[in-house]
Parts: structure tokens; C-alpha cells; sequence
């Protein structure tokens, strides 16, 4: 048996008793076919693209005109010393190192500690580019979650999950959920590609781990016709996801009442949907309808990582809504200088309660 014909073993991929056999396609009953997801590299390709021609011919106009502005920062004089140590040694210099920087530099200590925040400033994501990546993902995210609810609202599997396992792995796919997964790896795939050019938030760790899980769970849940399920999966995710970015835009507009209203719903349907939905109901169906084989001990371990993740999200948010909307304390905003991440901005919306 070579590494690919071990790879794809039946026994690894499909419950106990079915074979890749069971899977074969014919001219009107369809399959999950692995090799289809080599259309993620183009698709992720043309969503980047498409994402390109979005932020600079709509949203960006659009920022404009509703008042989205960056403000001036100031200049930072040419400095092949202060510069030096700011690429490679770090953007925060110790009191020592301010010491010893000023005398290489030949300058007071308060204006190499001044350089090093206008410095700093300067790398700060504007706000134009932060308002026109929260319009992008909220394009997408909304278009996802309405689209998938269309696809699934009169589908029995949807609304009873114990329909969803029936004759499983002998569902066929429809061409059009088919093409619906195929979009959502690639929409994950384009996260992770455009990761180091995007603003950068201080969750960076937990949304790799979380884009990773994600690319892996639909990869292998497609391989293994877990479909219905899988579609199941994203619809829950989607569910928040827009209202957390249509809440960005809203902070960035500086419409205060509005963006306050919008993230309390956000909040609610965050917590229901990753708190209670999907582990009282998706997973638990999951995990008690499914036979256990290799991939779906992987799809489960890859489920409880996004848990825990969801977990840790929703504490901050609980903590959040709790320290500044209902005991009304003010906090110190502890963003980094790469800017904020979901939790930051998070707690600047819920500032404008202030």
C-alpha cells in the first residue's frame, strides 16, 4: 500500500462498514470529490482580488462620504540610530537604552522617548483601512449567513439534527452546497493569506488557531461527506460574525447610539449561538449520532479548540460588558501598537456607553 493509498484508507475517512465504494458518483446522484478542493487556491486568489476592487471602489468612497477620517500624525525627523534600534531591537526601549540612544544620537532623553511614540504612531493602522476591512468582512459574513440560511431553511436536516446523520456517509451533494463549502475554504484560505498585510489585533494568536482549525475542519468534513453537518457548523458561526463588523463600522462612523445597540445584539447572539447552540446541540448530535473513526476523533478535537476559543471570547465580552456598561468603571484602553483586536475594539464600542 503506498502513502497515498494509506493516506485515503477507508477506514480512517468513513465510519465502520462504508468504503469510498459506497461514495461512487453517477449522471444524477453527486459526491464530495477531494480533488475539488484544489479550487480553494483560485477562489482564495479571486476573493483577494475582488476584496482589492471592493475596499478601493466601494468602500473607501463610501468611508469618505460618510465622514471617515484619518487623523494628521506627526512627522518623525530622520534618525539612522533611533531607526535602527526601532527595526531591531524593539519599538519600547528600556530607561537604559533611552539613556544610551540619546547619547548615540546626541539628543535630550524626552525627545528620543517622543521620536519613539511618534514612531510608533506612525505604524498604527488609519482609520480609513480599518473601516474599509470591517466593511469587507461584513459584506461577506452577512452574503454567507442570509445565503446559507436560504440553502437550508427547508432542508428536515437543518431544523432536526438526528436527520442529519440518516444513511450518512450516503448523502449526496447537491452542486449548490457543494460550490457554497468550496466558497467558505476559500473566504478562510484569503484570511490567512492576507494575515500579514491586514491591521493587526491583539488576539493575533487565537485567529490563526482559529482560521487553521476552520481550514482543516471543512477540509476533512468535506472529504468525509459530512456536508449537512459542516453547513450546520459555518451557519452558526456566520450568525455573529456580520454583527461584529456592521459594529466596527459603526464605532468608526463615530455613531455612538447605534454602534452601542448593535453590539449588545452581537453580544446576545455571540453568546447564544457559541455558548449554547452549538455545544448543547450541534456538537452533542455530533458526537452522540456519529460512530467514532479516525476523522471524526479529528473533527471532534478540531471542534473543541473552537469551543475554547469561544469560551475565551465570550469571557472577554462578559467582562467587558460587566466592568464598563453595568458597573460603569473606566478603564485604561490597553491597546498595543499594533492596534487593536476583537476584545480592544470590543471595548472601545462599549466606551461610547460612557
Amino acid at each position: 500500500m503506498g502513502v497515498s493509498e494509506g493516506f485515503w484508507h477507508h477506514e480512517y475517512w468513513l465510519p465502520p462498514g462504508a468504503i469510498w465504494e459506497d461514495l461512487k458518483e453517477s449522471a444524477d446522484v453527486h459526491y464530495p470529490q477531494p480533488q475539488h478542493l484544489l479550487l480553494c487556491i483560485p477562489g482564495a486568489l479571486l476573493l483577494i482580488f475582488v476584496r482589492f476592487i471592493f475596499e478601493r471602489t466601494m468602500a473607501l468612497p463610501l468611508g469618505r462620504a460618510l465622514g471617515v477620517s484619518d487623523k494628521q500624525r506627526p512627522k518623525v525627523q530622520t534618525n539612522a540610530t533611533l531607526e535602527g534600534f526601532y527595526i531591531l531591537l524593539g519599538k519600547t526601549p528600556k530607561k537604559e537604552e533611552l539613556v544610551s540612544l540619546a547619547k548615540k544620537s546626541d539628543l535630550p532623553v524626552r525627545n528620543v522617548e517622543t521620536w519613539f511614540r511618534h514612531r510608533r504612531a506612525q505604524d498604527h493602522p488609519r482609520l480609513m483601512k480599518k473601516f474599509c476591512e470591517a466593511s469587507w468582512r461584513f459584506t461577506f459574513y452577512f452574503t454567507s449567513f442570509f445565503s446559507g440560511l436560504a440553502l437550508l431553511y427547508d432542508k428536515p436536516w437543518f431544523w432536526d439534527h438526528t436527520v442529519c446523520w440518516l444513511k450518512f456517509p450516503q448523502q449526496p451533494l447537491s452542486p449548490v452546497l457543494g460550490s457554497f463549502y468550496l466558497l467558505e475554504l476559500s473566504f478562510y484560505c484569503s484570511l490567512v493569506a492576507t494575515l500579514p498585510f491586514d491591521v493587526k489585533r491583539k488576539d493575533f494568536k487565537e485567529q490563526i488557531i482559529h482560521h487553521i482549525a476552520t481550514i482543516t475542519l471543512i477540509f476533512v468534513s468535506y472529504c468525509a461527506n459530512m456536508i449537512r453537518f459542516g453547513m450546520i457548523v459555518m451557519l452558526v458561526h456566520d450568525a455573529s460574525d456580520y454583527i461584529l463588523e456592521l459594529a466596527k463600522i459603526l464605532h468608526y462612523l463615530k455613531w455612538k447610539r447605534l454602534c452601542e445597540t448593535v453590539f449588545n445584539v452581537f453580544a446576545v447572539v455571540f453568546i447564544i449561538s457559541r455558548l449554547v447552540i452549538f455545544p448543547l446541540i450541534v456538537y452533542y448530535y455530533f458526537v452522540t449520532k456519529v460512530s467514532l473513526f479516525p476523522i471524526s476523533c479529528l473533527i471532534s478535537a478540531f471542534l473543541m479548540i473552537l469551543q475554547l476559543l469561544h469560551i475565551f471570547w465570550s469571557y472577554v465580552i462578559i467582562q467587558m460588558i460587566f466592568n464598563i456598561i453595568l458597573r460603569g468603571e473606566k478603564r485604561q484602553d490597553a491597546r498595543s501598537d499594533t492596534e487593536e483586536s476583537d476584545r480592544s475594539e470590543g471595548e472601545d464600542l462599549a466606551k461610547n456607553k460612557e
